[in-house]
């Protein structure tokens, strides 16, 4: 009697534990993330090269670190372009102003879902993230790009997003950790806003930026993600130097 309440005890425990595994939800498996140290990797924002063309794709801003002697460890569109894929918005790059803030209300587009935001770093390597009507200009802006809608805002999702939407696409954005590491995210699959905010939410992110939809592209080799393709506006780059 005893040994068949031992074998009934360890049945019901190999059930439990079985399906305790088939119930863990995978919060991070239609989502690709990458963390950023300002204080040890490099990263700049891109638009133009020295003859005043753009990049457009990750491939052509690969050709160009890699003619200089870096690697390309990390690259992300940064943001909404206009027809001539110049940035929709705030740029500043090396502390030069190329493109003026937007603040205009009640477009269309979901760059003017208000609140949109500012992504901004200094040059002393902090990273942060405001809403447009918070944000001000100073001298110490190495880099800076505009984007709609925030994703969060001091901790709350945006008030305009819906759980559950059908607004399905993808989508790329980017936060700054209670450490204060940026946080990159691109959805491999269609997602909403709710959804990816949550996402930033979870990382324990206060403040996020969707940096744009379907046009979305990441290039992130240690994870077998290459996507080297688009013609973009601005990107954002890791960059190293090679061994």
């Amino acid at each position: 009697m005893s040994y068949f309440k031992s074998f009934l005890f360890f049945f019901i425990l190999l059930i439990s534990f079985n399906t305790s595994k088939e119930v863990l939800p995978s919060t991070n498996s239609g989502i690709l993330s990458y963390e950023v140290n300002l204080n040890k990797q490099q990263l700049d924002f891109y638009w133009k090269d020295d003859q005043d063309k753009n990049y457009g794709s990750i491939q052509n801003l690969k050709t160009v670190v890699e003619k200089e002697g870096k690697e390309l460890v990390f690259a992300m569109n940064g943001g909404m372009y206009l027809k001539d894929r110049s940035p929709q918005g705030l740029f500043i790059q090396k502390g030069v102003m190329k493109a003026p803030i937007d603040t205009l209300q009640g477009g269309k587009t979901n760059f003017y879902l208000h609140p949109n935001g500012i992504f901004y770093i200094t040059d002393k390597h902090k990273a942060s993230i405001t809403t447009t009507a918070n944000f001000t200009q100073t001298p110490d802006i190495k880099y800076a790009t505009q984007s709609g809608p925030m994703l969060l805002i001091n901790d709350k999702i945006h008030p305009k997003f819906t759980e559950g939407s059908s607004n399905l696409h993808i989508r790329n954005g980017v936060g700054v950790l209670p450490n204060g590491n940026l946080l990159f995210a691109m959805s491999k699959e269609k997602i909403n806003f709710y959804d990816f905010a949550c996402f930033f939410k979870d990382k324990g992110c206060k403040n996020a930026l969707y940096l744009d939809g379907f046009v979305s592209r990441t290039y992130l080799p240690s994870r077998y993600w290459e996507q080297v393709d688009g013609n973009f506006g601005v990107i954002i780059a890791e960059t190293r130097n090679k061994k």
